[in-house]
């Protein structure tokens, strides 16, 4: 059955591009390392370019694609990449032309038995595939104050209103099929030093926090922001927020 796409984003677009943490840079030079060649790569999902912007340091030409026009409206520019609105499932691109296919944060939304024979279709021989997913973030100490109200945040608050593919987010993308050879992958993480302000803005670029506003007609942010910075004391300080991330590797 065609899986009908749901723009869960385009409200949030521009809380997007500005409040999404960014990848290792470690990351994309081994992804490039595991390529024959370093010519163009095909970031599929790319929201708002936040993996298409590294990627177009280690590539050549990056073709950055989503199906949601109001992502690719807010995407950061670059000359070497190719922003175009299109689905997972049809990319228009040509026959065995990419090195690399790329799907950051966004294969738990596609039509998958017609995404894969896509990317094999666009995939030179040899060519490489890599998905990936960054899981619930922690600040600071596990454990501490400001760590419990945002876990309390997440599941209990805003919990309900998460799409149902955040569950492959939460399973690291074990429970999804990768119908490739597999190649192992070094462990990655994504980290940030940030303050309260800037981690209340991340909060609103949840899907679930949309979902919950419109279902309600209040931020649920703003209600969490008079205990968020009570725990976090000098608002100026910067804690450390990471967020584990789960890899998966892939040959044509």
């Amino acid at each position: 059955m065609t899986k009908a796409f749901a723009d869960h984003f385009a409200p949030l677009a521009s809380h997007y591009a500005s409040s999404r943490p960014t990848y290792p840079p470690e990351l994309f030079d081994w992804l490039a390392s595991r390529c024959a060649a370093r010519d163009c790569v095909w970031d599929c999902g790319t929201g708002t370019g936040q993996a298409a912007v590294d990627l177009s340091r280690v590539f050549a030409q990056v073709i950055a694609t989503d199906a949601s026009a109001a992502q690719i409206a807010e995407a950061t520019p670059s000359a070497r990449i190719d922003y175009r609105v299109a689905p997972a499932e049809a990319s228009g691109l040509d026959d065995a032309s990419v090195d690399l296919v790329v799907v950051a944060q966004a294969l738990h939304w596609f039509d998958l038995d017609r995404f894969y024979p896509e990317a094999r279709r666009v995939l030179k021989p040899g060519g490489v595939i890599a998905a990936w997913c960054y899981g619930v973030l922690h600040v600071g100490e596990e454990g501490g104050e400001v760590d419990r109200i945002v876990q309390h945040f997440y599941r209990d608050e805003v919990g309900p209103w998460w799409p149902a593919e955040r569950h492959h987010v939460e399973t690291g993308y074990r429970d999804l099929p990768f119908p490739f050879p597999l190649l192992p992958a070094p462990d990655f993480a994504l980290s940030a030093r940030w303050t309260p302000t800037q981690l209340l803005g991340y909060l609103r670029s949840w899907s679930a926090t949309a979902r919950f506003m419109a279902a309600n007609g209040f931020d649920p942010v703003e209600r969490l922001s008079v205990p968020l910075l009570a725990a976090w004391g000098d608002p100026a300080q910067a804690r450390t927020v990471s967020w584990p991330l789960s890899l998966r590797v892939g040959l044509r």
